[in-house]
């Protein structure tokens, strides 16, 4: 869904858009600061030279393997550094990456790479106790379009072998500014998550844009334990936005506090991206006075909203550090608390824009304009923020406004410090951990269970995670379900663990709205009581 042509020419004529590619935009970056360290991964290092010549020679082995510019590719790779040797070479080919999770599954991956047209899968051989062979080799079979399926070793081995192809290859390469860079995924309440196309053009934007007010400098170094494909440990500013300021990313490959703890003390990290449910276990966590962690600046946090006492202790505990709220979302728009806004709206809101240019809209149920300090669906525009989901024209005409404002389904208000301040959700999702559940794509699954006659999946408060999911279920008359019977089924289907309901609630009815609708409200009201008996 290409911007409107009065729109391109603007955010052109303000230079939002640079009419570059990523791989141009990144070999300026790995020219300039060649010598300094770019990224960390256990005892592995590699400077910004490094990180050019590995991902030229990976780049042009993926073209003789027969990859082309333009092709799908989906990895599921957990946070090692050839997730971001494979992403900068794929955007040295011009092929488009699509955000999976190494959490993802059968279900996800297959959907992906069907909405995608996906010529090629990057996986690990197993994660866990899980074996991702067979079921890639499952989607290859069962799809038009899928070809290569690179394991990593296989993807070690092209990282290491010098290409026979010449460099010029890559430089014959032209690749459309305004063409995706990424897929993103929408937390889709529909069951299927959509695709969000981000341009070479807004992407580098968005992270050149969200650094500074991050505080980013050449002296920054990240630590990275949220999984590297999501928006914001990528692009916001990420991976992108550290390496454009010539800063360090260190990579954790567990969440796991002490060994984060280990990783700061050791390298020196400044920034630490988290969402509240990780932040909670590393305040919560005895070995936190046990390293020195006076070198953390900030904390940014994002996925959904902390409560103020977290901030507050966090700060305690770490006092050089500054937890930085931030909304964000994979279609674009970002909100930040700035680091020199007053105490009480740091503590209060989720922040305000990034760029002159992002327009933000809060309409009630009929489109309309809210006063200043009601609640309002949040609805916005701007030089990063979507137009469309790739491929979904009907999906498209209801989410966005007749000019172009994306309807994000959250409910804010503006404070009047001229922040804003989220109020929930208008949207079908539960928000476990930041990772964003829609509950329609599980009780579509449970429904299909031949001892429920209804079924509804809401959230239920929980101190770490912020929201758990409870399913609330009427039973066919005479059947009988357990709790553990339930999951069982449900891993049957094969979705991403994270999705499992973590309670259940049999009911004989559910409480319905003035409407007529069942009333999701008084059921998460329910299923909280329930939870404290």
């Amino acid at each position: 869904m290409p911007f409107p042509p009065e729109f391109a020419a603007r955010y052109r004529a303000k230079g939002y858009w640079q009419d570059k590619s990523l791989a141009q935009e990144f070999a300026a970056v790995f020219r300039k600061y060649a010598d300094r360290v770019a990224l960390i991964d256990g005892e592995r290092q590699f400077t910004y030279a490094d990180l050019d010549r590995i991902t030229d020679n990976l780049a042009l082995n993926l073209l003789e393997l027969g990859l082309k510019p333009l092709d799908r590719v989906v990895p599921t790779l957990p946070n090692i550094a050839e997730f971001v040797l494979l992403y900068f070479a794929l955007q040295k080919i011009g092929a488009i990456p699509i955000a999976a999770l190494v959490t993802h599954r059968y279900a996800e991956i297959s959907q992906f790479v069907q909405l995608s047209g996906a010529s090629t899968c990057v996986y690990p051989e197993r994660q866990g106790d899980f074996e991702f062979e067979p079921m890639i080799q499952r989607i290859r079979a069962e799809s038009r379009t899928l070809r290569y399926c690179i394991a990593l070793p296989l993807l070690q081995e092209l990282l290491e072998r010098p290409a026979t192809l010449p460099k010029a290859r890559l430089a014959a390469i032209s690749i459309a500014p305004t063409d995706p860079c990424i897929f993103q995924l929408s937390g889709g309440t529909t069951g299927i998550p959509k695709l969000i196309a981000r341009t070479h053009n807004d992407y580098a934007y968005n992270s050149k844009t969200a650094a500074p007010v991050c505080g980013v400098t050449q002296d920054s170094v990240l630590l990275l334990a949220l999984p590297i494909a999501h928006n914001l440990p990528l692009a916001c500013p990420g991976i992108q936005g550290y390496f454009f300021q010539s800063g360090k990313v260190v990579l954790s490959p567990t969440t796991r506090p002490e060994d984060m703890f280990r990783l700061i003390e050791k390298h020196r990290v400044t920034h630490i991206k988290v969402v509240p449910a990780l932040l909670i276990r590393l305040i919560n966590d005895p070995a936190i006075g046990k390293y020195d962690l006076s070198s953390v600046k900030i904390i940014q946090s994002g996925g959904q909203r902390m409560q103020p006492e977290v901030r507050l202790r966090a700060h305690q505990l770490i006092p050089s550090c500054f937890v930085q709220e931030n909304f964000g979302m994979s279609e674009g728009m970002l909100f930040f608390v700035r680091l020199d806004d007053p105490q009480e709206v740091k503590l209060e809101t989720c922040g305000r824009p990034i760029c002159p240019d992002d327009e933000v809209r809060l309409v009630d149920d009929e489109g309309r304009d809210v006063a200043p300090g009601e609640v309002g669906e949040l609805t916005c525009r701007g030089p990063y923020t979507l137009r469309g989901y790739y491929g979904v024209p009907e999906y498209n005409a209801r989410q966005f406004t007749p000019d172009g404002f994306y309807r994000s389904g959250d409910l804010m208000r503006l404070h009047p410090s001229g922040n804003y301040v989220v109020e929930g959700r208008k949207k079908d999702l539960i928000n476990r951990g930041g990772e964003k559940i829609s509950a329609e794509e599980i009780e579509n699954l449970i429904l299909s269970h031949p001892a429920v006659q209804n079924v509804a999946c809401v959230p239920v408060p929980d101190s770490n995670l912020g929201e758990k999911m409870c399913a609330c279920l009427v039973l066919k008359r005479g059947a009988q379900l357990e709790f553990a019977e339930l999951v069982d089924f449900l891993k049957g289907k094969e979705i991403a663990k994270f999705k499992l309901p973590e309670r259940m609630l049999v009911l004989d009815d559910f409480p319905v709205s003035t409407f007529g609708k069942v009333s999701k409200k008084a059921l998460s009201e329910m299923a909280e009581r329930d939870a404290h008996h």
